[in-house]
């Protein structure tokens, strides 16, 4: 059977994986490394450079380079990189790509299918977003999984003899994911899940951007977009090192017009600044718990992904919340890949996952607008009527009564929303379309209209008109800011055009971006010393000497270490 691979397509590195040999393998990229940047930057001579390198681009060339652009999937908003210009879509669509011809590579056969996991609260346009990039990939993309329940099949999968409740507190680099799941008897029951699509890392590195910018008195949108990206990696670097290395303080510093800006910052001034932020944290915590149901007391383990989790200020608001310490034996960073490896074993029907059965829930509500009476004949529209709740077990299907409020009104619209709120203007619009009634008196006609829910996150909507039996449905597939069908078929042409760097020089050309930026980052003497080893490297890859270079390669990569201030995880 062809090989299937799970995909982690984060907010600011993605992964993939596969399940073999009874376990889930992470897939290496050229580089050798399993975390690929979401970056992707238009190179000197045109071609796309996905990863590290683009990465590396960001410091610079930012105007030719972009990340974070998960945060945008289901929107129109389009990037200029150079010439092109690229949707959310297509940028993931390029990274996919990559991890793409990485397992191919790995697996040593062709690789079509995936399993993608996305955050447990991205809309119904984010969904159709990812598959559509998926497409724009040369993938068949075969299930999206919540990124919290991959994370519990990863745990999961090593547990299947026991009984436990477990809380996931996924916080990304752009989203933010709870999920409360109950595992017996070989069945992973999703109980609840909430989250919120805009919170994550880069809100705590954006905090303390603020900060700086406040402290020296510098407005962000003044600044130019190199040294606005340099101040972004510095409030980065000031995070991680807070995060990793335990010291008690660290210094952000830039230089504008010859004018030195410093700001001291320590864990606790870090923490005050991100205040706001951790609150945020609570809201979906709570609602995930009460929804699913399981007292906090009755949770065995609460267990945290995503990278920016790591941060000392998150992992002591959890352990506030919880009066206990997060589970700390998987890596955040990769066990969403890994769980989608699980999943796409399951979509295989592996035999080694036989025992194990998946139960996965809406994330939101699901409902209609009506009008509401607040009088005699008199009714307010604009109310929003859940046919689906949050929550509920998918694959689901709900049928509502409503009827006519108008005597011999001819025809009922049924607009379709997504949200919580009480007002359809506060949720999100998913499409519409109008059923003719039978002309009676209000209230003797309406129509039945039932709502069904795959495992994909697909919603078809079904209308049946009485008395008289007259039906129309719509499986909502376009949504504003998604693809067309034409618009996907354009798109492919024009990607498949574009120049994608070589897989195979991907470590020398990662090595000179990586040496651009420690060039701009470094002053004196050290400066001209490391340009003259830039430059004989750059001669020896021209040269084509294979054992030339692999030398000189090890040698500018050990003078980088030296120089390089860098932080990654």
């Amino acid at each position: 059977m062809p090989s299937i691979i799970g995909i982690d397509l984060g907010t600011t590195h993605s992964l993939a994986a596969i399940w073999r040999n009874d376990r889930a393998v992470l897939i290496p990229n050229a580089l050798g490394e399993t975390l690929t940047p979401s970056c992707v930057s238009i190179d000197g001579d045109g071609s796309i450079l996905v990863g590290r390198p683009a990465h590396d681009r960001l410091h610079t060339h930012p105007e030719r380079t972009a990340a974070n652009f998960k945060r945008y999937m289901g929107t129109s908003r389009a990037v200029s990189l150079g010439t092109q210009t690229l949707r959310p879509e297509e940028l993931s669509s390029l990274v996919l790509k990559s991890l793409k011809a990485d397992a191919e590579a790995f697996l040593g056969a062709t690789v079509s299918d995936a399993v993608i996991a996305v955050p447990a609260y991205f809309s119904d346009a984010q969904r159709k977003a990812t598959r559509i990039a998926g497409e724009l990939a040369g993938l068949n993309v075969l299930r999206l999984v919540n990124e919290p329940t991959a994370a519990s099949l990863a745990y999961g999968v090593h547990q299947r003899d026991s009984e436990r409740k477990f809380l996931i507190f996924d916080l990304g680099g752009g989203t933010f994911d709870v999920s409360v799941l109950d595992f017996f008897e070989g069945v992973m029951e999703v109980r609840a899940s909430t989250g919120d699509n805009f919170l994550g890392g880069e809100d705590f590195t954006d905090a303390l951007v603020e900060l700086f910018c406040q402290r020296n008195g510098l407005k962000l949108q003044s600044l130019t977009p190199v040294a606005a990206q340099r101040l972004h990696q510095q409030a980065e670097r000031a995070k991680r090192q807070l995060t990793q290395n335990g010291v008690d303080s660290v210094t952000l510093e830039l230089t504008i017009d010859d004018n030195q800006h410093v700001l001291e910052l320590d864990a606790a001034a870090a923490e005050r600044t991100c205040e706001h932020l951790l609150q945020r944290l609570r809201k979906p915590v709570e609602r995930a718990l009460r929804d699913s149901k399981i007292a906090v007391a009755a949770l065995d383990e609460i267990i945290l992904v995503g990278g920016a989790s790591r941060m000392p200020m998150v992992r002591k608001l959890v352990s506030k919340m919880f009066g206990r310490l997060p589970a700390g034996h998987l890596n955040p960073d990769e066990v969403v890949a890994l769980g989608a490896a699980v999943q796409a074993g399951l979509v295989g029907r592996d035999a080694g996952l036989d025992e194990i059965v998946l139960t996965d829930v809406a994330p939101y509500s699901l409902g209609i607008d009506t009008a509401m009476q607040v009088g005699p004949a008199q009714f307010v529209p604009g109310h929003f009527l859940p046919i689906i709740e949050r929550n509920t077990i998918v694959p689901v299907s709900r049928m509502q009564r409503i009827f006519t409020v108008r005597d011999r009104q001819q025809m009922l619209s049924i607009k379709v929303f997504q949200g919580e709120a009480r007002l359809t203007t506060d949720n999100v619009a998913l499409g519409e379309f109008t059923l003719e009634v039978p002309l009676k008196a209000a209230g003797e006609a309406g129509a039945d209209v039932r709502f069904t829910y795959d495992i994909n996150g697909v919603l078809e909507v079904e209308a049946t008109a009485f008395p008289g039996g007259i039906k129309r449905a719509m499986v909502i597939e376009e949504n504003p800011g998604v693809m067309t069908p034409e618009e996907i078929r354009e798109r492919l042409a024009a990607l498949s055009a574009l120049k994608i760097h070589p897989r195979d020089q991907l470590e020398n050309r990662t090595l000179l971006t990586r040496a651009d930026r420690v060039y701009e980052e470094t002053l004196g003497d050290h400066r001209q010393y490391l340009a003259a080893h830039i430059a004989r490297f750059q001669t020896l890859i021209e040269r084509q000497d294979a054992d030339e270079i692999a030398q000189a390669r090890g040698e500018l990569g050990a003078l980088l270490d030296r120089f390089d201030v860098h932080v990654t995880y």
